[in-house]
C-alpha cells in the first residue's frame, strides 16, 4: 500500500551543470504515524543509459578507460567503465538511442541490437539518478570510427579490450570499482552459456 509524502517546501540550491534540490518534508512511518519535519538534500541529475559490449566469438569485452574527477583522491582518477552516456530530454522514450550516440562518440562503434539488462539507482539516499543497462553483441568489424570522446567536452577516452576472465578478475582486485560495469559484468558471468555468437545485425 503507498505511503504519504507530505512536501512542505522545496528549493533549488545550487543550478548550474549538476543540480541540488532541499526539501522539507514528512514521510508515513511503519506505525502508520507521520514522521517529524525533515530536511533532505537530492542531487538531481537526469537518468543514463550504459551498455556491456561483448564479443562472443572472442569472449571479450569492451571498456573505456577515462579521468573521473570525483574519485581522483581514491583511485588516482583513471577509471574503467562501460560505455555510458546521460540520457538527453528528446531521448526520453528510448535510451539505446542515447548508447547509440555516445558508442560513436566515445569509442566509435556502430551498435543497432540490445538486450535490456536492468534499471537501477545509483545511490538512492543522495541522487535521483537511474541507469538503464543493456547488453549488446558485437563484432570486430562494428568499429567504424575512431572515437575518443568529445574535445569540446574535454574527454579524452581510451578504448580497453580484455578478456571476460580477466575483466572478472579485475573486480575482485579493485581494478573495476564502477558499479554499472560490475552489474554488468556480473550478469555476463551468469547468463554466458546462453549468449550466441554474433551472425549479423
Amino acid at each position: 500500500m503507498p505511503k504519504q509524502v507530505n512536501i512542505i517546501s522545496e528549493k533549488r540550491v545550487f543550478d548550474q551543470h549538476f543540480k541540488i534540490d532541499e526539501a522539507h518534508l514528512q514521510y508515513q512511518l511503519f506505525n502508520g504515524e507521520m514522521s517529524p519535519e525533515l530536511t533532505r538534500l537530492n542531487f538531481n541529475r537526469d537518468d543514463s543509459a550504459a551498455v556491456l559490449l561483448h564479443d562472443p566469438m572472442l569472449d571479450t569485452v569492451i571498456m573505456t578507460e577515462q579521468f573521473r574527477y570525483p574519485v581522483s583522491t581514491k583511485t588516482g582518477g583513471w577509471i574503467l567503465e562501460i560505455p555510458a552516456g546521460t540520457i538527453e530530454e528528446d531521448e526520453n522514450t528510448d535510451p539505446t538511442i542515447t548508447l547509440r550516440r555516445e558508442l560513436m562518440e566515445e569509442i566509435g562503434y556502430s551498435v543497432n541490437s540490445f538486450r535490456k539488462v536492468a534499471s537501477f539507482f545509483v545511490s538512492p539516499g543522495g541522487t535521483s539518478e537511474r541507469i538503464f543497462l543493456f547488453y549488446a553483441a558485437i563484432r570486430p568489424e562494428d568499429k567504424i570510427a575512431a572515437g575518443g570522446g568529445l574535445v569540446a567536452e574535454g574527454e579524452d577516452i581510451r578504448m580497453v579490450t580484455m578478456a571476460v576472465k580477466e575483466a572478472l578478475y579485475k573486480i575482485s582486485t579493485g581494478d573495476i570499482m564502477d558499479a554499472k560495469t560490475i552489474i554488468g559484468l556480473q550478469w555476463l558471468q551468469i547468463n554466458r552459456d546462453t549468449l550466441l555468437p554474433v551472425s549479423g545485425h
